[in-house]
This record gives C-alpha cells, structure tokens and sequence, in this order.
C-alpha cells in the first residue's frame, strides 16, 4: 500500500530554489499549494488525516499478521 503523504500544504523547494532563495531578497519565490477556498482547503486536511487514521490501522494489521506468522 502507498503511503500517504499530508504535506501538500506545504512548498516543496528543490536544492536549486533553495540556493537561488539566498539571493531572494524580495520573496520572489515563495510559492505555496493553494485551494480555491478555505472550506476546500479544510476538506482536503480533513481527507488526508482520515488516510493517515486508515493507513496505520493498516499498518498495525499487517504487523500483527507478520508476527502471527512468526510465532
């Protein structure tokens, strides 16, 4: 199963933004993920925890199978 990440809030700089940000010096690059409106943004946070909650669910019935086996 893919794991789900909850970062897309978030910018995700490369190494050459992150150098070209030292000469920056007017905030030309901060760019972030954006929703059309605060409902969508809270909806999508909402959906991405509730996929994290699913995912370690998941993760701890495949543990258990794994150490069922094991015994």
């Amino acid at each position: 199963m893919e794991k789900v990440k909850t970062d897309f809030l978030f910018a995700q700089p490369s190494i050459m933004s992150g150098a070209a940000r030292v000469f920056d010096l007017w905030a030309q690059f901060d760019e972030y993920n954006r929703s059309e409106s605060p409902f969508e943004a809270d909806a999508k946070a909402l959906a991405a925890d509730w996929l994290l909650v699913g995912q370690d669910i998941y993760d701890v019935i495949e543990q258990h199978e794994s150490e069922s086996k094991a015994a």
